[in-house]
């Protein structure tokens, strides 16, 4: 039998992950062994189950129970498992939950950059991608359109913030991620030739090429490297890769949000 408990004190401690601990509580740099973070809805909680995630408790609408959540449920054992109408877990954690359903989890341990990159073809590199929002799309499209890693700056807005895993669909579970632990752009750049890859910026420049060029498909292992919103890659970042792309516009657009670039860049520059 499932361990349900009736909410009956906003204020309980145990409530604390979903109403009140921000998500820099959450990852807990002090003690990233006790590091958490929220999944929502019952397909991003299976896919972070999928994942290896270990759930630690669950807040949900009671409806939920026997219905949408019974699968995932099913699947966390005997974790406390906290239950209200609706209304009262709106009022308790301030906006209306995803489909009735949330679950914390322990974070993972991230794998080394040299791990994930090792029998890849097609990686993106973000750099400085601060806005989650986009972050859980351009993964998004990574799963879907063929990359087969993602490795994101310092500067990176964190891969498992709460909205960045929501807007992910979960992907973020199902692409092979990790931060790069070096300095960026040199030493990454480094990392990156030193495992095979050719790198592509994605930016408007005098001399990029186009998406289109043979050249860039041609690549046996490629690295799509893209920027943060609004001021772009790095002049050094651009400097120091081997190709700077650019993909053709009409009506006088000069360019595409990041997230929309990503998805145009992975599509025509996966692996046939």
């Amino acid at each position: 039998m499932p361990n349900v408990i009736e909410i009956s004190d906003f204020a309980a401690p145990e409530l604390d992950v979903y109403a009140r601990l921000t998500e820099n509580q959450l990852l807990n740099r002090q003690e990233p062994e006790n590091a958490l973070f929220i999944a929502e809805s019952p397909n991003v909680i299976l896919r972070a189950l999928d994942g290896g995630c270990v759930p630690v408790s669950m807040l949900l609408e009671r409806k939920h129970i026997a219905g949408q959540a019974a699968e995932v449920i099913a699947r966390c054992g005997d974790i406390p498992i906290y239950t209200a109408e609706l209304s009262i877990l709106t009022q308790l954690t301030g906006f209306p939950l995803t489909r009735g359903v949330l679950c914390a989890m322990r974070r993972p341990k991230l794998p080394e950059a040299e791990e994930i990159c090792t029998g890849a073809r097609r990686i993106a590199v973000l750099e400085n991608i601060m806005n989650p929002t986009n972050l859980g799309a351009i993964f998004r499209s990574a799963a879907a359109l063929g990359m087969d890693a993602v490795l994101l700056t310092p500067a990176c807005c964190d891969g498992l913030y709460r909205r960045a895993v929501r807007v992910s669909m979960g992907t973020v579970f199902q692409v092979p991620w990790t931060y790069l632990d070096c300095a960026w752009p040199v030493e990454g750049q480094e990392l990156l030739h030193s495992l095979g890859f050719k790198t592509a910026a994605m930016a408007l420049t005098d001399n990029s090429v186009s998406i289109e060029d043979p050249r860039l498909m041609a690549e046996e292992k490629l690295a799509i490297v893209l920027g943060t919103e609004g001021d772009g890659l790095a002049e050094e970042t651009i400097a120091s890769c081997d190709y700077t792309v650019r993909i053709p516009m009409s009506h006088g657009v000069d360019s595409l949000n990041v997230a929309a670039a990503s998805a145009v860049a992975f599509w025509q520059l996966r692996v046939r």
